[in-house]
């Protein structure tokens, strides 16, 4: 993904604090205070420019949402969108997804959506992809006992190395579909580039997988 540099991105995510919040090392394990309440907490790893994160927080008021998004240049886009929706149960993030487990505490999130993730197609690049099996012991660290993960992808090749690495991990699998649009799945809210490549008639893969425990 090429990126378009934006040297204001900086300036205008400190203006917003309470939406992109700073140092969020310190709320590791306090996430239910930045929220307010005890509702369930779900991340999306990759959030881009913040339309599914959006739309699903509309969608599900009685639980938090927070979206990670490691480009300046692309979050801005989804603070954007809060901006505009003034969600409270919406928080993003502007930090690296390998450092999850330094934003959040044993147990404190209950599912982790996975959407149109960078495939890393190159085989010596595996250990990158965010299914990848030290992700699955990252994300199981900061999951509750038989937390969830849910994925979306357009590449066939993404989905049929995820599906492997879920079943070697030991996950269960809880929903699959090799054409999500074609599907009776309800309440899908689609990413950007879920728009642009369902547009073009290409299937989309999803996935929900538990941990065992």
């Amino acid at each position: 993904m090429r990126l378009r540099n934006k040297p204001w991105a900086s300036e205008k995510i400190a203006e917003y604090p309470h939406y992109i919040i700073p140092e969020p090392e310190t709320k590791k394990g306090k996430w239910a205070d930045v929220f307010g309440n005890n509702n369930p907490i779900h991340i999306e790893v990759g959030t881009g420019k913040g339309q599914f994160v959006t739309g699903m927080a509309k969608q599900n008021p009685e639980v938090n949402y927070i979206g990670i998004e490691l480009y300046e240049s692309v979050i801005v886009s989804a603070l954007d969108h809060l901006i505009q929706e003034g969600l409270p149960n919406l928080k993003l993030l502007n930090v690296n997804a390998k450092d999850l487990k330094d934003f959040f505490d044993e147990s404190e999130v209950s599912r982790v959506y996975l959407n149109f993730s960078d495939p890393w197609p190159k085989t010596k690049h595996a250990k990158r992809r965010l299914t990848y099996k030290t992700f699955l012991d990252m994300y199981k660290h900061i999951l509750i006992p038989k937390g969830e993960i849910h994925f979306k992808t357009d590449n066939q090749g993404l989905f049929e190395y995820s599906l492997m690495s879920f079943s070697e991990y030991g996950l269960l699998l809880k929903f699959l579909s090799l054409d999500l649009h074609k599907s009776d799945f309800e309440g899908n809210v689609m990413t950007e580039y879920e728009e642009k490549f369902s547009a073009k008639g290409q299937r989309i893969y999803r996935s929900e997988v538990q941990y065992k425990d």
